[in-house]
């Protein structure tokens, strides 16, 4: 028989261990950002959480996916940077464009890295089947137009979008974003838990002739 002692040494030891990566876990969920629709599928559905890299506020790169405060709104979001400071960027949704996609592809993403020189389109991860056009863009504080149009990203500013553009709500409808703005880089995902792990930053650049008018 197993004396008293050491049955609740070995019980003090197991909830140590158990206790740990609860803690942990619980602490993580505070410190997270919760994505509340579908703006980021398919890395990112409703309810999901992210964890921003420690120290990577106030700044970003190309593609990535970012916590910001977006003008006019009180919570933090999730968006990805499309357009940096000097960067020209356009969005084409016209099928009479020689741009037009194909393949259920209902907008095409355009971006000019310094604003000179070769413009290559973006790849989202949502970037097909999906249901309507994006609006097109840009007018010159960044918003979605009538009207597709090349415009400079102005210093201190980001361009940022959802990987699901047929609902998210970003630059399209609230401009430029201040680069202050953003948060951090979102690096780990904590829930779901079976999506738990580094965050796939998989949209890429392909290189395209300008788009017309630019």
């Amino acid at each position: 028989m197993v004396p008293a002692r050491t049955r609740r040494h070995w019980w003090r030891v197991a909830l140590g261990v158990l206790g740990v990566p609860a803690v942990s876990f619980a602490a993580a969920l505070m410190l997270a950002v919760r994505v509340d629709d579908r703006s980021m599928n398919p890395n990112l559905g409703p309810n999901s959480r992210v964890l921003t890299v420690p120290g990577s506020g106030g700044r970003a790169e190309r593609l990535d996916v970012v916590a910001l405060r977006a003008p006019g709104q009180d919570t933090t979001t999730i968006r990805r940077v499309i357009g940096l400071p000097g960067d020209r960027v356009e969005i084409t949704s016209d099928p009479r464009d020689p741009y037009h996609p194909t393949a259920g592809e209902p907008f095409v993403l355009l971006v000019q890295p310094g604003g000179s020189g070769q413009w290559f389109r973006v790849g989202l991860p949502t970037g097909r089947g999906q249901d309507r056009p994006a609006s097109p863009c840009c007018s010159g504080d960044g918003r979605g137009q009538a009207t597709a149009a090349a415009q400079l990203v102005p210093p201190g500013k980001l361009f940022v979008i959802g990987d699901h553009s047929e609902v998210a709500e970003d630059s399209r409808a609230y401009g430029w974003v201040d680069e202050a703005a953003v948060t951090g880089r979102a690096g780990w995902v904590v829930l779901p838990l079976l999506g738990n792990g580094p965050l796939p930053y998989d949209a890429d650049l392909v290189a395209v002739d300008p788009p017309p008018g630019s």
